[in-house]
């Protein structure tokens, strides 16, 4: 939608945030989406393992 509107080197400058929750276990699926840049980390940074986890799905 961004391309068709702006052109694709102004969309490929946007980034994009999942918007659902990211957990440990879903992670590692969800940032490597070629088009998801970062994501929403909810309840499971208040769990020091679940957080690690979910650092480590950015590897």
């Amino acid at each position: 939608m961004l391309a068709k509107q702006y052109g694709q080197e102004v969309a490929g400058e946007i980034p994009i945030l999942y918007g659902g929750s990211v957990k440990a276990n879903n992670a590692k699926e969800l940032f490597s989406c070629a088009d998801v840049d970062g994501g929403l980390v909810g309840g499971a940074a208040l769990v020091a393992v679940d957080f690690v986890e979910i650092i480590k799905g950015l590897e």
